[in-house]
Formats: C-alpha cells, sequence, structure tokens
C-alpha cells in the first residue's frame, strides 16, 4: 500500500507525527500554498479534503511548537494598536 494512500480512512497523506520537522513545515507550506485554488475551484469533496489534512499538519505544527514565537501584531490588542501598513510579523531585528 502507499504510504499516501489510506483506504477506508478519510485522510490522505502521510500520519503527520510520522513527518520529521522539515517534511511538516514542506506539506504545511503546499497546504497554505493550494489553499485558495482549492477554496475557489475545488469540488466539496476537494475542499473538505483540504479543510481535513490542513486541520491534521496544523495540529501536528501546534503540538510540536507550544511555545512558538507569537507576533504582538497577530494577537487582538496589537491589531488594534498597530496603525495603517504596519506589518503584522516581527522584522529582521525581531521586534
Amino acid at each position: 500500500m502507499n504510504e499516501h494512500d489510506e483506504r477506508g480512512t478519510t485522510m490522505t497523506g502521510v500520519d503527520p507525527s510520522r513527518l520529521d520537522d522539515q517534511q511538516l513545515m514542506k506539506e504545511l507550506e503546499t497546504i497554505h500554498r493550494t489553499r485558495h485554488d482549492t477554496l475557489l475551484y475545488g469540488s466539496n469533496d476537494a475542499l473538505r479534503a483540504h479543510n481535513e489534512r490542513m486541520a491534521q499538519l496544523e495540529g501536528e505544527y501546534l503540538r510540536r511548537n507550544p511555545r512558538r514565537l507569537v507576533s504582538a501584531g497577530r494577537t487582538r490588542e496589537g491589531a488594534r494598536e498597530r496603525g495603517c501598513g504596519e506589518a503584522a510579523t516581527p522584522d529582521a531585528s525581531g521586534t
């Protein structure tokens, strides 16, 4: 059986817990890159599968990185304080 073929389950792709960190990031980058087209042009089944896979991958990332960097601009308070045109993510200096 192909590792991407999980017949009898709704999952497509390798179980995220079996991916190393580099593979997980690559999968996340790919799924985020294809999100817009799937939403606009995918069938209901494709969108459902995309939603499920994205949730699995993101859940695994959050499980592995519970203390990940959170930009102040990406919080409600930070968004209220941020002026027009300011970046919501840290700049190269980490501020």
